[in-house]
């Protein structure tokens, strides 16, 4: 699905009616980098709250692998193992932002809540089918959540109404 139908789904289809206006989705590959390697962003009123890039995902790929064979792993294991410990702390890029999507439209919004992929979580956060009554019951759960999904479950319940 081209960029464009994925940000109209985004804002229009999934997006809470609290939030329309206020969060936008940004996604771009650049054409003269190795492998059209991009970013990807989520900004609310116009300022990026949550982005990644390739990069910025291999530098914390990179450490974490070094991380994990200092701590006895051997060096494939920890390469592997690095790629979900990057993206659980919020390491992405446009493909990943791409696949979460997917994943996202392809489940459930309970399972979705409860992924173990962030944008996936996020994008359930902000989706219009998650009531008052959800994020009430989310906010203890949310208190141990990495702190990139607290601003977005903040961000809603703010919206809401809710404290």
């Amino acid at each position: 699905m081209p960029w464009s139908k994925i940000k109209k789904r985004l804002e229009t289809e999934f997006l809470a009616p609290s939030l329309q206006g206020r969060v936008t989705y940004f996604a771009t590959s650049y054409s003269k980098c190795p492998d059209h390697e991009g970013r990807a962003a989520i900004r609310v009123d116009g300022v990026e709250v949550f982005k990644s890039s390739y990069y910025e995902k291999m530098i914390i790929h990179s450490q974490k692998v070094s991380e994990l064979t200092k701590g006895g792993m051997s060096y494939m294991e920890s390469w592997m193992q690095a790629f979900e410990e990057a993206e659980k702390a919020g390491g992405f890029d446009q493909k990943w932002f791409y696949m979460a999507f997917d994943k996202f439209t392809t489940q459930p919004i309970e399972d979705s809540l409860k992924s173990e992929i962030p944008l996936v979580r996020i994008f359930a956060i902000l989706d219009r089918r998650t009531g008052k009554r959800r994020l009430a019951a989310m906010a203890e759960e949310m208190k141990s959540a990495p702190p990139f999904i607290q601003v977005f479950y903040q961000l809603r319940c703010e919206a809401e109404g809710l404290s």
